[in-house]
């Protein structure tokens, strides 16, 4: 006799491991009466193997979390566990190695450097970690071709269509082989179809069940990609579609 579905359903989720668990998130900016809560004691937990949208409209709080769960900007209060260490009790060395080698940034305006090839953009973090040259070119003429832009390594950014530009920020934040993957606004600089595209093409060959995606997002065209979506608004998480905590 085969197992129920929901006793599969429930297997897989008791399977599943931890990348990142937040707690009582807060950030406010200012003093006084300027004092602004950004994010007001905000608990999440993101699963390795999954692609989790975070939504909601400007203003929201949605970069201000991503930037605390990243290690790039320290809570007022609450907890940011990533696989089980509490990365605000690091101390800035080790913050700054947390970055380099466990989170990947793919930004809204893909932060290309206009006079570097697209494979000096690609190994970029490979030199940080002071790596050779030669042999870190190679490795981001290799990683372009897995975002599908093999032979282009040599030419410059602005050579390239805004997806493509994409592309080449997705293969600069894999280089380094990070577990955890955070795009802030990935698509708001690309029309629909480009965008869906990138989407479509970060789950079925960057996503794997060794690494977590983050997409903070207010484009609901590609919410049909995530495995659950939080919405945010006025600093909190109001609501959690497609799965639960």
């Amino acid at each position: 006799m085969s197992a129920s579905p929901l006793i599969n359903e429930d297997a897989k989720k008791m399977l599943r491991r931890e990348a990142i668990v937040a707690t009582n998130l807060t950030k406010c900016f200012g003093e006084g009466e300027t004092k602004v809560t950004a994010v007001n004691q905000v608990g999440m937990t993101a699963y390795f193997g999954e692609m989790l949208f975070i939504v909601g409209p400007s203003g929201s709080g949605k970069t201000t979390l991503l930037s605390m769960i990243s290690g790039i900007l320290r809570p007022n209060a609450g907890t940011v566990s990533v696989k089980g260490a509490d990365i605000w009790k690091l101390t800035n060395d080790q913050l700054a190695d947390f970055r380099l080698n466990t989170i990947g940034f793919v930004f809204q305006d893909y932060h290309l450097f206009p006079r570097l090839t697209t494979a000096e953009n690609v190994a970029i973090p490979l030199i940080l970690k002071e790596q050779n040259w030669n042999d870190s070119i190679r490795e981001a003429d290799r990683y372009l071709e897995i975002v599908g832009l093999g032979g282009r390594g040599g030419i410059l950014p602005v050579k390239l269509s805004g997806g493509e530009q994409q592309r080449v920020a997705i293969a600069r934040a894999i280089i380094s082989r990070p577990e955890i993957l955070i795009f802030d606004e990935p698509t708001a600089s690309l029309d629909g179809d480009t965008g869906r595209m990138i989407i479509a093409f970060v789950k079925e060959n960057i996503l794997s069940q060794d690494r977590c995606i983050l997409i903070v997002t207010h484009d609901a065209r590609i919410n049909e990609y995530a495995d659950r979506i939080l919405h945010m608004e006025d600093g909190h998480l109001t609501a959690n579609d497609q799965g639960t905590e």
